[in-house]
């Protein structure tokens, strides 16, 4: 009996000896397990009071970011106001050029249109100072005359009492050549009748201009001027198949006349 509990104290010995360093190597190994988990669960922990350390620790570096844009949005906004600005000053200055140019052209204009009136006037007073002096003036008597002649062909209702060229056949007398006409007749050569060379032929007044006989075929307007022929300017054209007496101041109406020589 003494032998076998010996045996199995001797045994039990045996066995808690292997037991405890096995358990304490498992114990160790868990623990060794164990010990990344923790490391990462610790390291979890930190990460968020890191992270606000962090923002804690940079707040002016977030300060001066947001400075930075607001500087370079004000730069932005400086830099398309001066755009502005120069667009509106040149397209003001391209819209005084423009009035400037146009003031001018209206001035250039205006002195040629007084230049051409100047030259007008004075071909129409050399034309007249010719006149006087190639033809003399006629005598009072010779005016009454004139003027009793004129009287007698005034119209009593111009658009039933006229007849055009064409109304008459055409143009049968004769015809101006074309250099003389050039330089003497048409509306850019007008003249006043006013002591020229008068008379009556075949009861139609007639005078002389240019070189030629112009006798009035049709009566004149009853609502012209009763001095008309003393104070108006007239020319002589030809149109419509033949020659007409206008007078400026009544444009449009064409008297039917004959030309002779």
């Amino acid at each position: 009996m003494k032998k076998i509990v010996i045996i199995s104290s001797a045994v039990l010995a045996l066995v808690i000896g292997i037991a405890i360093p096995a358990f304490a190597q498992q114990e160790e190994k868990g623990d060794k397990q164990d010990q990344p988990k923790q490391q990462q669960k610790a390291k979890e922990q930190a990460k968020p009071e890191e992270q606000h350390g962090q923002q804690q620790q940079n707040p002016d570096k977030h300060q001066s970011q947001d400075k930075q844009q607001q500087q370079q949005q004000d730069q932005n906004k400086q830099q398309h106001a001066q755009q502005q600005q120069n667009q509106d000053k040149q397209q003001h200055a391209q819209q005084n050029q423009s009035k400037q140019q146009h003031a001018q052209q209206q001035e250039q204009h205006t002195q040629q249109q007084q230049n051409e009136y100047k030259r007008q006037h004075q071909d129409q007073n050399n034309q007249q100072q010719h006149a006087q002096q190639q033809y003399p003036q006629h005598t009072p008597a010779q005016h009454r005359d004139e003027q009793r002649a004129w009287q007698d062909r005034r119209a009593t209702s111009w658009q039933s009492d006229h007849r055009s060229w064409q109304q008459r056949g055409g143009y049968d007398g004769y015809r101006i050549p074309e250099d003389r006409y050039r330089g003497y007749f048409g509306p850019q050569h007008w003249f006043r009748i006013y002591d020229r060379p008068f008379v009556v032929y075949g009861g139609y007044p007639r005078f002389q201009y240019g070189g030629y006989w112009v006798t009035l075929l049709d009566p004149w307007p009853e609502y012209w001027a009763n001095d008309w022929y003393d104070n108006d300017d007239v020319y002589v054209d030809y149109g419509n198949d033949g020659y007409y007496m206008y007078n400026r101041r009544y444009p449009g109406v064409g008297i039917a006349i004959s030309i002779s020589m």
